[in-house]
C-alpha cells in the first residue's frame, strides 16, 4: 500500500473513531436532556406546593382568618391514611323516600310469563324513586276578565283581578321568587337568566322585565330589611366588616353587621365613622367585632362602645412585617407570631384543661405578648403596630379572655361578606340607586336565610306574596 492509500485509511479510522465519540455525546446530552426535563417537571410541582403552602391574606384571596394556625389533625389510627367516602362504623346518610302523597305517577315492573315460570312473587318491591320535569314544566293560567258597559256614563268597566295577579303580571310571586333568587343566591347577570328561561322553560323574558320583576321583589323586601336594620342597633354581640362595591364606575362601601341570627348589609357612599353612627346610633351597648380600621375606633372613642378587635388581622399585619420587614423588625415579628400562634393553641385546646388553669395560661401569653409589642425596633412600621397597644387600647385585642361568648376573630362576618365579593366579581356591581336597595336588601335575606337554615327562595315568594296581596311580609328576625 502506497503512502496516499495509508493517510487516507488512517483518516478514515479516525473520522470512525470520531463519530463514534460524537455518537455517544449525542446519546449522553438526549440523557441529560431528559433528566433535566424530569428536574423541572419536579422544580415545577415543588414550587406549585410551596406556594400553596404560603398563601395568606396578603398573597392570595384568603381571609384574614385563615392566617391562623390550627393545631394539627390527629393521625390516623395505624399510621394509616383513611380513604375518601364512608368510613366503617359511621352510619349511612340516605334522604328519605318520598311519602305516597308525594308520587305523582307509579309503574311496576314485573318478569313476563316464560321468565317468571317457576319463581315465587315476593310481597316487597325493589324500588327506584326518579325526579323529573313534567312535559310542560310551566302552568300557563289565561285569567279573563269580563269588561261591562255603562250605558248611563259610556264608561267601560272591568271586573277585578285577584291582586297576585294584577300586580305580577306575566310571572306569579313563585316564578317572580324565581328571578330574585337566580340574580341574588345565584350571582346570575341578567343575560345569564335570560338564557336559563329560553332554554330551559322555553319562556324568552326582555332584560326590561326581568330588571322590573327583581325591582318588585326589592320593594317586597324593603319591610323585613327596615326591621332586620333597626334590629342590629340593640345587638348584644356584633361583628362589622366592609368591603368595595361599584356603583356606575363609581366608588361606594358595603358594610356587613352580623349577630347571632341576622345579617344585614348596607351600602354607602362612606367609609367613614358617621356610616356606623347612622345604623347603630350615637351610643351602642353592645361588643364589636372588627378590624382595626380607623372608623371603628373613631366610633368606638365617641360612642363608648366595647370593642374586640380582631386577631387575625393582626397576624396578618405582623406576618407582613415578618416576611417584608428589615431584620430586627423581622425578628420583633416572628416573636410576636410565636406569641399569638400559643395562645390559640391555648385556645383551641381549653376544653382539655381548667377553668383556672386556661386563665392562668391566657394571661402569662397576653403579658409575654404585650411586654414584647410594647417593645418595638427602630423600623417606622414596627412601632406603628406597637402604638396600638399604647394606654388602655390594648385590652381591646383581648375582650375575648374577660367576656363570655366572645370570638377572638371576626371570621363569622368575613365569610357572609364573601358572598358580597363573589356577587360583584360577577356582575360588576350596579348602576343607581334602586340597584344598590335591591342588593343590600337581597343579600341581607340570602345571609340570613342561611345564618337560621331558611330557604331564602321560600322567603322570597312569601315576601313578594304578601307585596302583591297587601299583606304584612315576613320577618328576617330569629323566632
Amino acid at each position: 500500500m502506497d503512502a496516499k492509500s495509508q493517510r487516507i485509511a488512517k483518516l478514515e479510522a479516525e473520522n470512525a473513531r470520531l463519530l463514534e465519540i460524537i455518537r455517544e455525546q449525542q446519546r449522553l446530552i438526549a440523557q441529560q436532556a431528559d433528566r433535566i426535563a424530569q428536574l423541572e417537571a419536579r422544580i415545577v410541582r415543588q414550587e406549585a406546593r410551596i406556594a400553596q403552602l404560603e398563601k395568606n391574606s396578603n398573597n392570595s384571596s384568603k381571609p384574614p382568618s385563615s392566617d391562623i394556625v390550627k393545631p394539627p389533625k390527629p393521625k390516623p389510627p395505624r399510621g394509616k391514611k383513611r380513604k375518601r367516602g364512608g368510613q366503617p362504623g359511621h352510619a349511612k346518610h340516605e334522604r328519605p323516600q318520598f311519602t305516597e302523597d308525594q308520587i305523582d305517577e307509579r309503574l311496576d315492573y314485573e318478569l313476563t310469563d316464560p321468565e317468571a315460570r317457576g319463581l315465587r312473587p315476593l310481597p316487597g318491591w325493589h324500588i327506584v324513586q326518579q325526579v323529573t320535569f313534567s312535559d310542560k314544566p310551566l302552568r300557563i293560567i289565561e285569567h279573563c276578565a269580563r269588561r261591562y258597559l255603562d250605558p248611563a256614563t259610556g264608561r267601560i268597566i272591568i271586573s277585578p283581578l285577584p291582586p297576585e295577579v294584577a300586580q305580577g303580571g306575566l310571572l306569579g310571586a313563585d316564578l317572580s321568587a324565581l328571578v330574585a333568587y337566580q340574580k341574588s343566591a345565584c350571582h346570575m347577570s341578567y343575560a345569564t337568566i335570560q338564557q336559563f328561561w329560553t332554554d330551559v322553560f322555553n319562556l324568552p323574558l326582555s332584560r326590561g322585565y326581568l330588571v322590573k320583576v327583581v325591582q318588585k321583589a326589592s320593594a317586597a323586601l324593603a319591610d323585613p330589611y327596615t326591621e332586620a336594620r333597626e334590629a342590629i342597633a340593640r345587638a348584644e354581640r356584633l361583628g362589622i366588616d366592609e368591603t368595595g362595591h361599584k356603583d356606575n364606575g363609581d366608588r361606594y362601601w358595603t358594610w356587613c353587621f352580623r349577630t347571632d341570627g341576622l345579617t344585614v348589609f348596607h351600602i354607602d357612599g362612606s367609609r367613614g365613622a358617621q356610616v356606623l353612627r347612622e345604623v347603630l346610633g350615637e351610643t351602642f351597648g353592645g361588643i364589636i367585632g372588627c378590624d382595626y380600621y380607623s372608623a371603628y375606633r373613631a366610633y368606638m372613642g365617641s360612642s363608648g362602645a366595647l370593642v374586640q378587635f380582631c386577631l387575625a388581622h393582626l397576624i396578618r399585619d405582623i406576618r407582613f412585617l415578618a416576611e417584608h420587614g428589615v431584620p430586627r423588625a423581622a425578628r420583633w415579628a416572628e416573636k410576636l407570631l410565636a406569641s399569638l400562634k400559643k395562645l390559640f393553641d391555648t385556645l383551641h385546646r381549653r376544653s382539655t384543661l381548667t377553668e383556672a388553669g386556661f386563665a392562668r395560661s391566657m394571661d402569662r401569653i397576653r403579658r409575654a405578648f404585650l411586654k414584647t409589642v410594647r417593645r418595638p425596633p427602630s423600623d417606622a412600621k414596627a412601632r406603628a403596630l406597637a402604638k396600638r397597644f399604647r394606654g388602655g387600647k390594648a385590652r381591646h385585642y383581648f375582650t375575648f379572655l374577660t367576656t363570655p361568648n366572645i370570638e377572638p376573630t371576626n371570621n363569622l362576618t368575613e365569610q357572609a361578606i364573601r358572598h358580597v365579593v363573589l356577587d360583584r366579581r360577577v356582575t360588576q356591581g350596579t348602576r343607581g340607586d334602586h340597584g344598590r336597595r335591591w342588593c343590600e336588601r337581597a343579600w341581607t335575606v340570602v345571609a340570613t336565610c342561611a345564618q337560621q337554615g331558611r330557604s331564602a327562595f321560600a322567603f322570597l315568594y312569601h315576601a313578594i306574596l304578601a307585596y302583591f296581596t297587601g299583606q304584612p311580609a315576613p320577618s328576617l328576625l330569629p323566632s
